[in-house]
């Protein structure tokens, strides 16, 4: 019985309830955060989520694990500080989907002035305490890699550090750590509706193409991101005096612009600013965009504006000018941001508030806002709350615990650095299985780290994979998927779970959308 939704329903009779101590609506970076802390402190939790993991905002963003340089413009330090705390701290726990990734700003003068700069970067390098990360310096773009792009009037930058994280799959591996600790995660099941039932909540969860099912928990976690207000009024029936300004951020993808492995922020005229960053080995990511929506939240799309906005303002800086037919993909995400009353949406905090409602025997946290960044401690404040009104007291455990598939202890002996493990690790995973093409190694370490054995099993022949579904793509893999990260479809896998769909032709991913249809029926629904 594989099918979460199977063990779910086997596990007591419907007649009687299920009882959790905690029932999590959300499977974005925050609700799986939530769920896995929890679960590592020994409460019985269950997730919900209405679509696939991360199949909004946490697989929209920037992919970045940062302090947020911009935000101290804002004198946001609090949130810079957060942050920065978290960066190498994340790049430890999940070495295999994090790297840590150094950004240039060419210096332009009519923007900000240079001593601006390098006083925002001093503080950028001392809110919190660095280990490894480089430090900030300045640099000769005439001399430096990263200025050969360039326009040549671009003489003089700034070099920094930050982080780059598969920000799907860091949800997905959450979730995989909160079922390993006894929760469970319930994708494509929507929490219809919920109620006090005194002590604790009752709800109703209606999972797609099944029977609608009640459980009851002590404690209601509200971690729907963009839907977190909708949630309280339609779910809930409950009022709140928070509310949330939907701000939406696109990004397009093109073909590579430079060979290095640097990244770029760019200031642009309206204050914005907007990134270029290596991606995918083959590509260049730019965005992002910040426009305030009304609207359903899972109807947010890329416009003709918002790419046209992408293209000039990277050509603004690029010798090679980047034009809207250039775009080989793109993306937008709904940033479900705590209104504060800033006028300019890209002004507006990117912190979060943990919000508890009046009623002491039946707690219901509310998640407002938030980064990925600061996901996890996010988490570990909401476990530390939630708690407490529950009456219980439970050490945190997240800061030091490894992410699935982060310990690479195994294959290459004591942790260094990140960075450098991860390159000691794709060696010798190279040397073990010198029958595969090495892009495939590679790929398969990025994704699942230490545990690539448990989707290579026993051998790793052709044979043994099975079928090569689409370039790279074996049937092994997809079975692996299905099993054990709740990938239901074709695009559960090419966008969420790999970025294949990126490389495949529409030919390509066609073969992979006819094998998924062709297995058995839970296979086969919509994403």
């Amino acid at each position: 019985m594989n099918d979460p939704l199977e063990r779910f329903a086997a596990a007591v009779p419907l007649s009687t309830g299920l009882i959790y101590d905690a029932l999590v609506v959300g499977g974005g970076i925050n609700g799986a955060g939530i769920a896995r802390d929890l679960a590592g402190r020994g409460l019985k939790v269950l997730l919900c989520e209405q679509d696939d993991l991360a199949r909004h905002t946490s697989s929209a963003s920037t992919k970045l694990i940062h302090g947020g340089l911009r935000y101290l413009e804002h004198r946001q330090f609090s949130l810079v500080r957060k942050a920065l705390a978290e960066r190498e701290l994340l790049l430890r726990i999940a070495p295999h989907i994090m790297r840590p990734l150094r950004f240039v700003m060419p210096h332009d003068a009519s923007m900000r002035p240079a001593w601006m700069v390098r006083i925002g970067l001093f503080l950028y390098d001392h809110l919190a305490r660095r280990d490894w990360l480089p430090a900030s310096l300045s640099v000769n773009l005439r001399r430096h890699p990263a200025g050969a792009p360039l326009k040549p009037q671009y003489k003089r930058g700034f070099e920094y550090s930050d982080g780059w994280v598969d920000d799907a799959r860091l949800v997905v591996l959450n979730a995989i750590d909160a079922a390993e600790r006894g929760a469970t995660i319930l994708t494509r099941t929507r929490c219809e509706h919920v109620a006090r039932s005194h002590p604790g909540w009752r709800a109703t969860l209606q999972p797609e193409g099944g029977p609608a099912v009640e459980v009851q928990a002590r404690a209601l976690v509200n971690a729907a991101g963009p839907w977190t207000s909708e949630f309280l009024r339609d779910r809930a029936q409950l009022a709140s005096a928070r509310s949330l300004r939907l701000v939406k951020g696109s990004h397009i993808v093109v073909r590579k612009l430079f060979e290095h492995d640097y990244a770029y922020i760019f200031q642009n005229p309206d204050q914005r600013i907007i990134f270029a960053i290596p991606y995918e080995g083959d590509f260049t990511l730019i965005g992002t965009t910040d426009i305030e929506v009304g609207g359903a939240p899972a109807a947010a799309r890329i416009d003709a504006a918002e790419i046209s906005y992408l293209c000039e303002q990277a050509s603004q800086y690029f010798a090679q000018p980047v034009r809207p037919a250039d775009v080989v993909w793109s993306y937008s995400g709904l940033r479900p941001l705590l209104d504060d009353e800033s006028g300019d949406a890209s002004a507006v905090s990117r912190d979060y508030l943990l919000e508890f409602d009046a009623d002491t025997t039946s707690p219901l946290l509310s998640v407002w806002g938030g980064k990925i960044t600061t996901f996890r401690k996010l988490a570990e404040e909401a476990a530390d709350q939630l708690l407490q009104r529950l009456g219980e007291s439970r050490s945190a455990w997240t800061a030091s615990a490894l992410l699935p598939g982060g310990d690479l202890s195994a294959w290459i002996g004591p942790p260094q650095q990140p960075d450098v493990d991860m390159t000691r690790f794709i060696a010798a995973l190279a040397m073990k299985h010198r029958e595969l093409p090495a892009s495939t190694l590679e790929r398969w370490a990025r994704c699942y780290g230490s545990r690539v054995d448990r989707l290579l099993g026993q051998g790793s022949s052709a044979d043994a994979l099975g079928a090569e579904v689409a370039p790279g793509l074996y049937e092994a893999e997809l079975h692996h998927l299905h099993r054990n990260e709740w990938a239901r479809s074709a695009d559960d896998v090419l966008w969420r779970r790999t970025k294949l769909g990126l490389h495949y032709s529409p030919a390509q991913r066609e073969q992979v959308a006819r094998w998924w249809a062709s297995q058995a029926t839970p296979w086969s629904r919509s994403s």
